[in-house]
Parts: C-alpha cells; structure tokens; sequence
C-alpha cells in the first residue's frame, strides 16, 4: 500500500492487509483505519485521526502526508500508531456527512437514530479504539488522541484545540506538545459530549484533543502552509525528534453555555459571517427557541461554531467564556 487516503477513497482493502518496512510493520482495519508499530519497544501510543467530518480536507491531506512518509521510511516511526479517516464514504461524496454527523453519536448516542452506514462506521471505530488499548497496558505513558478537524467559518484564531470534559488533570506534556503545534488558543468543555475526542477520553482515559485546523475547503484548495507547524509538531511527536520551539501559549477559554436547536422555532441571531470566537457584549441575544433564549450572561462572552442548519436536538453553537479576560486586538464586539 504507497498512499493511505487513495486506498481509503477506493473504497477497496489493499491486496496485502499487512507488511513492514525497515522501520515499522502496518496493519490494514478496516476502510481508513491502519496500525503502525514501530519495530523499536514504543514509549507511547497515538490515535491520530481525520475526516471524520468529509468536508474537512486539510487535515486530511496532513495525516496522509505523514502516513505516507512514515511507509516510504522518510519518517522512522517511534510510537504505536492507529491512523484513522473518519468517514471514507462522506470523504468521497465531498460531503460534511451523509445522513447523520457522526462527531455526535459517539459513547451510545448512535442508539438515539436509526441504522445506516454511519451508525454502522461509528461502531467500528469505537471497536478500533478499544481494541488499540489492548498492548497499551505495557506502557508508561496514558495513549494520545488527536483527532484533526476545519472549521465550517472563518475564526480569529486560525489554529485551536477543543478538549473534553475530563476528570483528571492534563499532564504537563501533552499541554506543551499543544502549544508547540501552534494552537492560538484551547477551549475547555464543561459537559458530556458526543464527540469522538470525548468517547476516547471518558471511556478508555486517552488524553485526547480535537484540533481545529483552518477553514473547510475542497481538496486541492488547501493552503497547508499555514499548518506548517502542526505538521512539525506531528513529526516530531511520531518520530521522537525534538519539538518546535514556539513563544508565547494559547489563549484560554471555557464552555458555559450550548445553544441547542430544540424546535423549528429557532432562530439563530449571529449572521454568516460572523468568525468564531467573536466577543459579544453583556445582555446580547445570540439565538431563540420559543421561549427559550440564549443571551450573554457575562461582561464578554465569545461565540464558538454558530451554525443554524442542524437536525433538531443538536449543538447550533457554544458560548465562551476566556479565562484571561484581558482584552485582545482580535477581539471584536458586533
């Protein structure tokens, strides 16, 4: 197998579902989902993984880059890997998803819907976290699980990190490890989801973190460029090579409020061009449903993944709150 994401789209399983290299030994899945061990005793173990959204191809086009590098052996893999694209069949249709958002079905929720194929895909990539777990009890380190996304608007900060709700502090390397990926910011949920990042967490302790890199765009648009040091940052983590050197840290924020879409009543009161992380003053009426009402509760609260055209019952956007409150040239009231 040359090229993990064509594999994949093909929609086939390679003539040979194993083989090694000088440096590691892979292992073909399922459709997108490959287990790289290095042949070195690992110190670590990574889920990295993309598409789970179609439409999110820039992150997709870096983890092939780095699976495709680490098979040519111009990368000489140092942890236990399982790469993953999320949804090959929304990846081909070019398509955020089919019928369902499987970023929301993760941890049991999938049981709320009926059968389909991405019902059926979430399934088996909760069976490919779970069975990864497997040889990780001989390590000295929690695994790691990065799962790389775009975000459907612009934002004041191109690069961030969405981290679920978790119990345990967060160790020390996997925040620095986070700045060095050039993430401009992190924001902290303060509930249950039913993200993939939360199901790893919750379920099986995996220090997990969604990266939202850039803005969705069709293959061959994307300007990985401004993802450069993510992509460093990557190489880095997978080969054991030291990390970037960056200044500065990201800016901190929490979750303190969802909106909800809970009927056809609602109304969404942030227009499309609105980017994320826009700031909102005290009192601001950002969405309504019936008489329900999401206003801004506190002196600035910023506004995170507005979007109105969701099934009922999901996320139509979070409000921030930053836990550094000073003001920032980024910030823009509307």
């Amino acid at each position: 197998m040359q090229d993990f994401l064509q594999q994949t789209l093909s929609g086939t399983a390679p003539d040979i579902l194993c083989g090694e290299t000088p440096f590691l030994r892979w292992q073909w899945h399922d459709h997108g989902i490959l287990q790289l061990e290095p042949k070195k005793e690992p110190q670590q173990a990574l889920v990295i993984s993309a598409g789970i959204h179609g439409n999110e191809t820039a992150p997709v086009e870096m983890l092939n880059a780095l699976i495709c590098a680490l098979l040519r052996g111009d990368i000489e893999l140092q942890l236990s890997v399982l790469a993953i694209l999320g949804n090959p069949s929304a990846l081909r249709a070019k398509k955020r998803y089919l019928q369902y958002d499987i970023n929301r079905l993760f941890g049991g929720l999938w049981r709320d819907i009926e059968s389909c194929d991405e019902v059926i895909r979430v399934l088996s990539l909760e069976r490919a976290i779970e069975n990864f777990r497997i040889p990780l009890y001989k390590k000295q380190q929690p695994p790691w699980h990065l799962d790389l996304h775009t975000s459907i608007r612009d934002s004041w900060h191109t690069c961030f990190g969405m981290l679920p709700l978790n119990s345990l502090p967060w160790p020390e390397d996997f925040m620095n490890w986070l700045t060095t990926a050039g993430l401009e910011a992190l924001v902290f949920h303060t509930a249950p989801g039913g993200t993939f990042t939360h199901y790893s967490c919750a379920h099986f302790n995996f220090v997990s973190c969604t990266l939202e890199l850039g803005k969705a765009l069709p293959f061959g648009e994307n300007d990985l460029t401004q993802f450069s040091v993510a992509q460093q940052a990557l190489t880095a983590l997978l080969s054991g090579m030291p990390l970037p050197i960056v200044t500065g840290s990201p800016r901190r924020y929490h979750v303190v409020q969802q909106i909800t879409r809970l009927s056809n009543q609602f109304q969404l009161h942030i227009n499309a061009q609105t980017r994320n992380f826009t700031v909102f003053p005290q009192g601001a009426l950002l969405a309504e449903d019936g008489e329900k009402r999401y206003v801004v509760q506190k002196e600035r609260e910023y506004v995170l993944f507005p979007n109105s055209n969701i099934a009922l019952g999901l996320r139509a956007g979070l409000i921030l709150v930053e836990e550094d409150t000073q003001t920032d040239a980024l910030s823009k009231i509307v």
